[in-house]
């Protein structure tokens, strides 16, 4: 864990993520507040996250949090759908109140949610009608994510809280986002894209479903949104994740002035990783970095990025 010297401002609001995904996030969540900092964490030495089982990535997920927390942000947003997946509830529900309860931690997952059932957000003890009901017709969602963010089922399990009615399909993307982190070559993640929508397809025929839309339901997704675009039907509505969770921080901190919270200084972005190996870490996160982000990272509002103990 940093050390109190190693503290940032308070007006900072944290990023965590498995890797460098969550800087699609990043880039819009800039775009639409220039005027805040963000730190951003990416946990690069123990990604893939899309692979793990759910006690590790609950566990590393809360070191990750820990980490943003004792550098001093009050909000943190987890910007990998595993993580948000598998660990926000529990960590908001049972570890928050009684480590930080003043602080507050929001997964990306949800403003992806209210977007394809057109409902807000609801705590899970809030009731909803209509529960177990048929879907109303036969046009589908089909959900693309890591096949541990598919195993807990959490896009599935909120959406049928929200719309009981929505016709879902989950469809993992077994090393898709391991083959993005690593630049790999078009061909071999459009042949991943290809059979998983071919496999989707298989689900829907099966039930008698016609997909119509599609949500990248993992942050590296939208770096290769030109793939799906190539295999996925041109009629076929692609959710913007990053954007809709840019969207709704804006809401939130509108709704939430305790953590709107605007630096006495123009807007900086803080880039960290959890890598160590001597020189290496940070050069390579800098260069993985400027392959996902739309401006240059010698920017003045960029410090140069830096490993984390």
């Amino acid at each position: 864990m940093w050390a109190a010297k190693r503290r940032v401002v308070d007006a900072v609001i944290g990023v965590f993520d498995s890797g460098s995904g969550g800087l699609t996030v990043l880039a819009a969540l800039r775009r639409r507040l220039p005027e805040r900092t963000f730190l951003y964490l990416g946990d690069h030495r123990h990604q893939p996250y899309g692979e793990r089982n759910g006690e590790e990535v609950h566990a590393l997920t809360r070191a990750g949090v820990e980490k943003l927390f004792a550098a001093g942000c009050r909000l943190v947003i987890l910007a990998c759908n595993t993580a948000a997946a598998v660990a926000l509830r529990r960590l908001q529900r049972t570890w928050l109140p009684q480590v930080a309860p003043e602080r507050r931690i929001l997964g990306v997952h949800i403003p992806l949610v209210e977007a394809l059932t057109g409902h807000a957000w609801r705590p899970p003890e809030e009731r909803v009608d209509g529960a177990g009901a048929l879907p109303r017709s036969s046009e589908a969602v089909v959900i693309f994510a890591t096949p541990t963010t598919i195993a807990s089922h959490a896009f599935a399990r909120e959406i049928a809280r929200h719309d009981p009615a929505l016709a879902v399909i989950e469809q993992a993307c077994p090393g898709l986002a391991a083959a993005i982190e690593a630049g790999a070559p078009a061909r071999v993640m459009e042949t991943v894209v290809r059979d998983a929508w071919n496999e989707a397809q298989r689900q829907a025929a099966a039930r008698g479903w016609t997909i119509t839309r599609a949500a990248l339901a993992c942050t590296h997704y939208p770096l290769i949104a030109e793939v799906f675009r190539t295999v996925l039907p041109d009629s076929l509505t692609i959710l913007d994740q990053p954007r809709l969770a840019a969207d709704s921080l804006v809401s939130y901190l509108a709704r939430h002035r305790e953590y709107d919270e605007t630096s006495t200084t123009q807007g900086r972005v803080l880039l960290r990783t959890t890598l160590s190996e001597p020189l290496a870490a940070p050069a390579a996160f800098a260069e993985t970095g400027a392959r996902f982000l739309p401006w240059r990272t010698d920017d003045p509002a960029f410090a140069p990025a830096a490993a984390v103990p």
